[in-house]
């Protein structure tokens, strides 16, 4: 008896804010019955998070060899901030009524943060949580989670601008004969995109050996190295697909060209910038798998993702075996499909509703309004759990499972069904 429910309301429909932004919101405190606190708190946390265990060879103080499992452990904190909404740590009991009470709040991030991430061994994480402090007994917490953004802008890094040419060549021995080389030539027009895009991929295989190509895989994959400080330095490695397609085959003495698009799904930026026990990175893995008993070959095209589009950067045509109908405006209106930066505003939200956000206010970037504004979309990868050491079992929270949202792009055309 006593708190029936919580809420805690943010002016972004997505709760999800850029480092920098004001968060404003509200808290809904329904009771069903008088209730007595000493005061209401809110806390906002920016942190980051690592933990993995590893098996180690130890030996004793009589020379006996045994094995020890040491959990390591990393940790940053970006803020911490809380506040009084209701009373103080002197002040006096409050008797609430029965019903909803409401306390509005305000706080302003800081202007460099990592963006939100959840992995398989950490975590940047932003969370809220208010606080019942009720005397004489255990205090009450509700807590909530919110996902942050780091611009990155990919129109500041002329690397990410040029094309890429990865060029694969094998040569296989049978009975002391010699085949003809196999090659095979894959390309993309660059290798910086944002959530949402496609990667336009151009395969050139020349087989002129006597082994056949079963298939030929394209996988992007997302490589993410967790850094532990304590008890000592340590790192450990996760590597996963994210998206990937295959094709083929071809026979000895044949050549084909193979024209595929990878579409990016909902993801964080490169890099993580700003945190220090994790690194992030991503890569367009192309891997030629040969019969008999040969070695596959197999190489790597680094990818940079960012929030912001490339303005000099134009739609592929749509994919070839999807064609569709379209008007000559409709097909004027696709060739513009990312010639231009998007339009992305400080404040994600105003008074006649969600809109975008400015890239100039954020990153420093000039950008045209021609593009529609970013979508915000779930990630595939959640937490399982955002209780942390400093929460009690009676800490409630507040939602379901939590998934970071990443700006993500509405182009056209679409990219042909993954393999699963």
């Amino acid at each position: 008896m006593g708190l029936k429910g919580c809420e805690i309301v943010l002016d972004n429909p997505w709760n999800t804010y850029y480092a920098g932004q004001t968060i404003n919101g509200k808290v809904n405190l329904t009771f069903d019955s008088t209730k007595k606190v000493q005061g209401i708190t809110i806390r906002f946390l920016g942190e980051a998070n690592t933990r993995w265990s590893a098996t180690r060879r130890a030996t004793d103080s009589a020379s006996r060899h045994e094995h020890a499992s040491v959990v390591y452990r990393g940790h940053e904190k970006y803020f911490q901030i809380q506040y009084y909404l209701l009373g103080g740590k002197n002040s006096s009991e409050v008797e609430l009524p029965a019903g909803t009470h409401t306390y509005p709040f305000t706080y302003a991030l800081p202007p460099i943060l990592p963006s939100s991430f959840e992995g398989e061994f950490g975590h940047v994480r932003y969370t809220i949580k208010v606080t019942l402090d009720r005397p004489w007994k255990f205090d009450q917490d509700m807590k909530m989670a919110f996902t942050v953004i780091a611009p990155v802008d990919l129109n500041s890094n002329a690397c990410v601008k040029e094309p890429f040419k990865l060029e694969l060549e094998k040569t296989f021995c049978c009975c002391c004969c010699r085949s003809g080389p196999l090659s095979v030539v894959t390309t993309i027009p660059i290798t910086g995109y944002v959530s949402g895009q496609v990667i336009p991929i151009t395969c050139e295989c020349d087989n002129a050996s006597n082994v056949s190509i079963t298939t030929i895989k394209f996988a992007l994959r997302k490589r993410v190295t967790f850094r532990a400080q304590h008890p000592r330095a340590g790192a450990k490695e996760s590597e996963i697909t994210i998206a990937k397609i295959a094709v083929g085959s071809i026979r000895p003495n044949e050549s084909r060209t193979f024209t595929q698009q990878l579409e990016i799904p909902p993801l964080p930026p490169t890099n993580l910038m700003y945190c220090g026990i994790i690194t992030l990175s991503y890569d367009l893995q192309v891997k030629c798998k040969v019969s008999g008993p040969h070695r596959n070959l197999s190489g790597q095209i680094p990818i940079t993702l960012g929030t912001i589009p490339l303005a000099s950067f134009k739609s592929p045509p749509p994919y070839t075996d999807m064609p569709t109908k379209v008007s000559t405006q409709q097909r004027e209106n696709l060739s513009m499909g990312i010639t231009q930066a998007v339009n992305v505003t400080s404040s994600p939200y105003r008074a006649g509703g969600a809109v975008g956000w400015h890239a100039a206010d954020c990153a420093g970037v000039q950008t045209n309004s021609n593009i529609p504004p970013p979508k915000f979309l779930e990630s595939q990868f959640k937490a399982p759990n955002i209780i942390g050491h400093d929460d009690s079992e009676l800490t409630k929270v507040i939602g379901d499972a939590f998934a970071p949202r990443y700006p993500t792009f509405q182009f056209a055309p679409s990219a042909p069904p993954m393999l699963n």
